[in-house]
């Protein structure tokens, strides 16, 4: 490809943000994944009252939770457990959490019911389709990004969700003052993650390089059993936290 051929699989940096006409790099691969009897359950009985579907224009997030509240968004929610901890923890936010994933709904619909809480909202969906189609401008107070598929291969950095057109798609969905909180495992993706999140002029730095793990004086990761035992086998973790302009 010439320099002065684009991309077809990349955004179009002359459209707006929220244009839902580019195509993008995945950042995940469509793999079947066991789904259990009570995450099936949960799906069908939990998930109508939590879902919202996905729709090319702007949501109304008062009328989606139920109230009016400072909204946090979960990129990839995994298994639900941190989501559901935040949750737990933070009545006065809502929750936004967006996978793909059917067992991760799954699980995330049955810790809801089972705790009983009552701030969470879930899109099974591409993220990055929900944060351009569905999320408007200042929208959020807040985006957690933890532990994203890291895609080690060369060849396949490509497809990391920290890339600069998401991240200025995300920066400009936070409201000023608000933060995008992200977390890796692996040190060459938390190199790349920093690089690309310090080049971003709506985000500033929060510290010095890395935020304290997991605490830092503007939010708390919970520690799952995931970065558990990821310390157990020796595996560094690394936070990012920055703020909005």
């Amino acid at each position: 490809m010439s320099a002065g051929e684009k991309d077809p699989e990349q955004p179009d940096q002359g459209r707006d943000a929220a244009a839902p006409a580019h195509r993008h790099i995945r950042s995940f691969a469509m793999r079947r994944g066991r789904v259990t009897q009570a995450q099936r359950r949960a799906v069908l009985e939990v998930l109508p009252r939590l879902a919202l579907a996905y729709r090319p224009e702007p949501l109304d997030l008062a009328v989606a939770f139920g109230r009016d509240a400072p909204t946090v968004l979960e990129i990839g929610f995994g298994m639900g457990e941190t989501t559901a901890a935040i949750a737990r923890a933070r009545p006065d936010v809502n929750c936004l959490g967006v996978e793909v994933f059917a067992a991760g709904v799954g699980a995330l619909a049955r810790r809801i019911d089972e705790l009983q809480l009552h701030n969470i909202r879930i899109v099974q969906h591409d993220a990055v389709e929900v944060a351009r189609d569905m999320l408007a401008p200042d929208a959020l107070a807040g985006v957690h990004v933890f532990f994203p598929d890291p895609w080690p291969k060369a060849r396949h950095h490509k497809r990391r969700l920290i890339a600069p057109p998401f991240v200025a798609l995300l920066a400009g969905r936070i409201a000023r003052g608000g933060y995008l909180h992200c977390a890796t495992d692996w040190q060459h993706y938390a190199e790349q993650m920093l690089a690309v999140l310090a080049a971003e002029p709506l985000l500033r730095n929060l510290h010095e390089g890395y935020a304290p793990t997991p605490d830092n004086p503007l939010v708390s990761r919970p520690t799952t059993k995931f970065h558990a035992r990821g310390e157990r086998l020796g595996h560094g973790v690394w936070d990012l936290v920055f703020l909005r302009r």
